[in-house]
């Protein structure tokens, strides 16, 4: 199925959360913010938030420095 990830097309798994795609992308959920078509999706609610073909979802990845 086709999602649109951080801009870009790209093709994913049938019945995918989006926790299971932050794993696939070698993300950690405690480092990430994700918003769902256009709306602030909380970590809580990561393991229970199916996609569906044609979501747009934006990923920022926390990375800590000095």
């Amino acid at each position: 199925m086709q999602i649109v990830l951080n801009g870009q097309s790209k093709e994913i798994a049938e019945a995918l959360t989006l926790e299971g795609l932050l794993k696939s992308l070698e993300l950690e959920t405690a480092h990430v913010a994700v918003e769902l078509n256009k709306e602030i999706v909380t970590k809580t609610t990561f393991s229970s938030t199916s996609l569906k073909t044609g979501d747009e979802v934006e990923v920022v990845h926390f990375v800590g420095g000095g």
